[in-house]
């Protein structure tokens, strides 16, 4: 019986952590180490700053961005990573978790800065999106990128596979 149990785990996980493969870009482990560094060479996170994390997936960037003693939120499609996103940040409350599609989300008047571990396929329209965002708010947002430049935007640093972009209102 125990065995079935666990098989029947394996499988749970492999639907949720592979629906956002369909849906979105799939859940890829943000690395610590290279993040912090990110975030000191790039954009040095301060108190002032509150981070939108589009794809949260388990909420390490929230975590590391915590460090640096910025506030945030994290929105996140699948809801297992949503949920271990919470608990992961349980304790601190500068932080919340919002279970949902990232293009509906309006962003905080608070925002300064969004992050996002997308992919190429859908990169134009997350930063179309930031960009609508910057406009409602109207003020400047500054996106971290990882992994992917964004085609017919210049970036202002990059620091190893993340680079920094300024999205300014129209």
């Amino acid at each position: 019986m125990s065995f079935e149990i666990a098989r029947l785990i394996v499988v749970l996980l492999i639907v949720f952590l592979g629906f956002t493969a369909f849906t979105g870009a799939p859940y890829v482990p943000s690395m610590k180490k290279e993040l912090r560094e990110a975030f000191k060479k790039l954009y040095p996170l301060k108190k002032k700053d509150f981070l939108v994390d589009l794809g949260s997936g388990d909420g390490v960037v929230l975590k590391i961005a915590g460090e640096f003693g910025a506030s945030g939120l994290g929105v996140e499609l699948n809801p297992l990573l949503a949920l271990i996103s919470k608990f992961r940040l349980r304790k601190d409350k500068k932080f919340s978790i919002k279970t949902g599609n990232l293009f509906k989300l309006d962003f905080p008047p608070e925002t300064t800065v969004v992050y996002v571990f997308g992919d190429s396929r859908d990169i134009l329209s997350i930063v179309t999106h930031i960009q609508q965002q910057a406009n409602r708010l109207n003020k400047k947002l500054y996106l971290i990128s990882n992994a992917f430049m964004i085609p017919g935007y210049k970036h202002t640093k990059s620091h190893r596979a993340y680079f920094l972009y300024e999205i300014k209102p129209c």
